[in-house]
């Protein structure tokens, strides 16, 4: 079996500065550590990670990210970095389709005349699937029928990266489903009720919650699950054929109602709920989820953060943003 921390010299990342990024980052570097590691940042953003080392470019220059990926040459790049709120790829959807699409297009194009060998790290998105939830539970060979623009410009992307990047590179495309924990921004559900409901226990806040569909139910995991399938399967990655795909999920669904309930059972406030039309999503699928057997076959992986630890994680962290907002206005 073939060693990855020996197989990876250069690593190049891509979303490092994100939601996301703030947990793999460090665990890349922590799994890689004789890796040279660099992160591809867009201009304008400050974030750094620690151990890591920084070039700003814009994804959608094509001529930046080949003077980028000729001058590094890394042997994986981890893609991260796109428009990846579904609520806002509806309004932006030129924007979105030229950041997900043009920007992995621009990637895999370098690659495949600077490092043709390279294995590429691809996160996708369950919301490929769209409409064939209607029909079960994804598994990786369902039919793709993606609803919003979000999910059309990532399926896009998957076969675009299969066709550019050479036969002998390598391509891991993983398929998220839902997930959450601190830092994950207020765009985002969760995020956005235990905000809501760490203002209202500041009171900052009126005690009502704003809310979208509670009936949708969505198969969540917990950050840190979510990195660690991504870490099984880079380690497991010499040993994986030159095209994979594999979804990453819990293989359960909660209503959107029974995690706002835990929430508000975590809050001494007497809380009052209101539905927000404008949280309304007009192509709201009513529940979606996901198998990931390929993925617990191929490394091990399965999920170890119970849902009600990622809820109190993530309400405690809003109360802290709370707690720093009212020191700094006293």
């Amino acid at each position: 079996m073939a060693d990855a921390t020996q197989t990876y010299r250069r690593i190049l990342f891509t979303g490092a500065t994100g939601f996301v990024g703030h947990y793999l980052a460090p665990a890349i570097g922590a799994a890689f550590p004789d890796a040279r590691r660099l992160v591809l940042r867009r201009r304008g953003d400050a974030v750094t990670r620690e151990g890591w080392e920084t070039i700003d470019v814009d994804i959608l220059d094509s001529g930046a990210i080949e003077a980028a990926i000729a001058a590094f040459r890394p042997d994986l790049v981890l893609h991260l970095a796109a428009q990846a709120s579904v609520g806002d790829s509806a309004g932006a959807a030129e924007a979105t389709w030229r950041v997900n699409f043009d920007g992995a297009l621009n990637l895999a194009a370098a690659c495949s005349r600077h490092t043709p060998k390279t294995t590429l790290f691809f996160v996708s998105s369950s919301e490929v699937y769209g409409w064939s939830f209607r029909d079960g539970a994804a598994r990786e060979d369902t039919p793709l029928r993606p609803v919003s623009v979000y999910a059309k410009s990532k399926a896009a992307a998957e076969t675009m990266l299969a066709d550019v990047l050479t036969p002998q590179a390598r391509l891991i495309i993983v398929r998220p489903f839902n997930h959450t924990g601190p830092l994950q921004d207020e765009r985002f559900v969760l995020p956005s009720f235990a905000a809501q409901i760490a203002a209202i226990e500041a009171d900052r806040h009126n005690p009502r919650l704003e809310v979208g569909n509670l009936d949708a139910a969505r198969d969540f995991l917990d950050v840190r699950d979510v990195c660690a399938a991504y870490l099984a399967l880079l380690r497991k990655a010499p040993d994986l054929p030159a095209r994979n795909v594999f979804n990453v999920g819990s293989g359960k669904a909660h209503t959107i109602r029974a995690l706002l309930d835990i929430l508000c059972a975590l809050s001494p406030r007497k809380l009052e709920i209101a539905v927000d039309p404008k949280r309304l999503r007009e192509s709201d699928i009513p529940i979606a989820v996901g198998a990931s057997d390929r993925l617990a076959a191929a490394t091990g992986w399965a999920p170890k953060f119970p849902i009600e630890a990622t809820l109190r994680g993530l309400l405690d962290h809003w109360r802290e943003v709370e707690s720093l907002r009212g020191r700094l206005t006293t």
